[in-house]
């Protein structure tokens, strides 16, 4: 992942585990609408097209633009709200990047694009950074472009647990970007207690106070594991349906207040909800935002564990900016600057001894340059079926829509 090299085979198994697994990072659906969730249900059907477009000629040489899409919260920002390693990379290379906030979750991003993608036609996106599963999607369709290696020499800073997943053996097509860890979060103030698990979100004092995630491997995932369930295991309907039983019963008797993605955020900073499950780099920049007021933790019976990858789209013109781009974040020094503004796992070896230069503490971060004890509380949702992820999605959705 971040660390310099895991030595442990073990952990270096579990990384590499996380990166072929079918994980979703964030899902920006705001309380997830009927409108939202339809689109959702009909991004999820995986029917491959048939044949695979053929990919856009490169018109870098003569056009020093790029469009990058790519999540909230995720790249280094200052005080006025620009991107301070973006705008190195603009000074250095003369390439101007236009960063545009615009996946809002893996599937409703894709329900946006798949029409254009299957003509090969361009998604207003030269560069996007999407999850495992997604990546995986897009690659078996043919529509992303294969990276010329010659271009992206940093590559070789990849950490190589994460070198050769089974969406994409030797990282031909995506490399990693961050990755990062689901779990609980709440107000200090309002429940100073704290929370040790999963569970503990059902106290009756927090009725109606709770969010959790409206990305079902998060949520679901989460649920599972404090039912004992090993989601990197061997499992099937019944298991996920005694988690979504959990779930609808929380939702139905008013415990859950919101289901949302990334607006669970104002949730928190509003008071709506008081404890939430939630995504681990958040919470430092919520609390960086509006007062350190919420701490994370992954839950006693362990949190999950998701990476997001770049990958340029096959009707991108502008392919070599791109890996010029994905080349000059690959450097531990840049890596470690991103890292010390989001706080997610960097998958950049060099990046932790980087980061002590910048501040030791941040170098000793366990959500940033996870140990093995840290990894050993991480657990993997298991790729599904094409089969088990509509079944699954359309239950997931039925009871948000019923929310």
């Amino acid at each position: 992942m971040n660390r310099p090299l895991p030595r442990d085979p073990m952990v270096r198994s579990l990384i590499a585990q996380a990166r072929n697994a079918q994980l979703s990072r964030r899902t920006l659906m705001g309380g997830a609408g009927l409108g939202a969730a339809a689109l959702t249900l009909a991004a999820c059907a995986p029917t491959g097209p048939a044949p695979a477009p053929s990919a856009a000629a490169d018109g870098s040489a003569t056009d020093k633009t790029l469009n990058w899409a790519n999540w909230a919260a995720y790249i280094d920002e200052d005080d006025a709200g620009n991107y301070p390693t973006l705008a190195a990379f603009e000074q250095q290379t003369g390439i101007t990047v236009s960063y545009d906030v615009a996946v809002d979750d893996n599937n409703t991003y894709y329900g946006k694009v798949k029409d254009q993608l299957a003509l090969g036609q361009d998604v207003g996106a030269d560069l996007v950074c999407l999850t495992d599963w997604m990546v995986g999607r897009l690659i078996r369709f043919g529509y992303v472009q294969k990276f010329d290696a010659a271009k992206i020499p940093n590559a070789k800073n990849l950490e190589p647990a994460l070198q050769n997943p089974d969406f994409d053996p030797g990282r031909t097509m995506s490399l990693p970007w961050q990755g990062g860890f689901a779990g609980i979060c709440w107000n200090k103030e309002k429940v100073p207690g704290g929370l040790a698990s999963v569970a503990d979100l059902w106290d009756p004092s927090l009725k109606g106070r709770v969010g959790v995630l409206s990305e079902m491997r998060d949520t679901i995932g989460l649920l599972m594991l404090e039912n004992g369930v090993d989601i990197s295991g061997d499992w099937g309907s019944d298991e996920f349906t005694n988690a979504l039983d959990v779930f609808s019963k929380q939702v139905a008797d008013g415990q859950i207040r919101n289901i949302k993605g990334n607006a669970y955020l104002e949730d928190l900073k509003s008071e709506d909800t008081l404890a939430a499950i939630c995504w681990s780099g958040d919470i430092t920049v919520i609390n960086a935002e509006a007062g350190d007021k919420w701490e994370f933790a992954i839950p006693s019976a362990g949190g999950t564990l998701w990476n997001d990858n770049f990958v340029v789209p096959v009707g991108s013109t502008r392919k070599s900016n791109a890996e010029e781009l994905i080349n000059y974040y690959y450097q531990p020094e840049v890596a470690a600057e991103v890292a010390a503004w989001v706080n997610y796992i960097t998958p950049v070896l060099g990046a932790q001894e980087a980061a002590m230069a910048i501040d030791p503490e941040l170098a000793a971060n366990q959500m940033i340059f996870p140990d093995e004890a840290t990894l050993a509380t991480a657990h993997i949702f298991r790729t599904l079926t094409g089969a088990e992820e509509n079944e699954f999605g359309a239950a997931f959705q039925a009871v948000m829509l019923g929310s």
